[in-house]
């Protein structure tokens, strides 16, 4: 409970039997509960996640997307901020995050992780990669962020009835960002965080991901414009 607002934290999972330990072992007890989303993990991540007091939601439709709806869906405090489970997001961020949230009235906060990465996880692929489809994300949808990748968000529950999200996959990061930048009556912002190098071993495909996450942009710009 943070000044009278509950907190939910959703860790989408697979095979992260090694980052969730990290992930939960320094969470701020401000946090209410934290939901492990065991997206068909074959180690002893939900195993691990129990033992550390998280509740663990199994998720059967595999993605990325599909593990994270599943954690809004059991989420049951006011406030959800989203992070994965390989320890590269920053908790103790969260105080800060939620204060700047409750100040400022806002519904929706991204993490931006541009300039304050750790140096193995800053390479120059993946900033290239993320440049191109912050790109492409303001020439189709008219509005900038520096990080649209991020894997970090904290948002008011209240508002997911409001949002639009389809993707089952990598891409829903980015669309969970349309939606919320996008709707008038949404206040959101983007806010500056440290980014980790990640533990154990990545499942990012970049080359097939990152062009996967580009199609979806236009996938979502048409659907948008039935939409309307």
């Amino acid at each position: 409970m943070y000044r009278g607002h509950s907190v939910s934290v959703v860790v989408p999972c697979y095979n992260e039997e090694e980052g969730i330990q990290v992930t939960i072992s320094d969470m701020p007890p401000l946090v209410d509960e934290v939901v492990v989303v065991d997206n068909n993990c074959t180690d002893g991540t939900a195993a691990v996640a129990s033992q550390m007091g998280a509740r663990v939601v199994p998720e059967s439709t595999p993605g990325y997307g599909a593990a994270l709806k599943a954690g809004f869906r059991a989420a049951t405090k006011d406030i959800i901020i989203a992070m994965d489970g390989d320890g590269t997001y920053p908790r103790g961020f969260i105080p800060v995050l939620l204060e700047v949230m409750i100040d400022e009235n806002l519904d929706f906060i991204s993490c931006d992780r541009t300039g304050h990465k750790a140096e193995e996880a800053n390479s120059f692929l993946r900033v290239l990669g993320n440049f191109a489809l912050n790109l492409m994300t303001l020439a189709l949808f008219g509005f900038w962020l520096n990080d649209s990748q991020s894997g970090m968000w904290v948002f008011r529950r209240a508002i997911l009835d409001q949002l639009d999200l389809t993707s089952e996959t990598m891409s829903l990061s980015e669309e969970l960002k349309i939606e919320a930048f996008t709707r008038r009556n949404l206040r959101s912002r983007e806010l500056p965080i440290y980014y980790k190098a990640r533990v154990g071993e990545s499942k990012l495909n970049l080359w097939h991901d990152g062009f996967a996450n580009l199609l979806f942009l236009f996938q979502k710009r048409l659907r948008m414009r039935r939409r309307s």
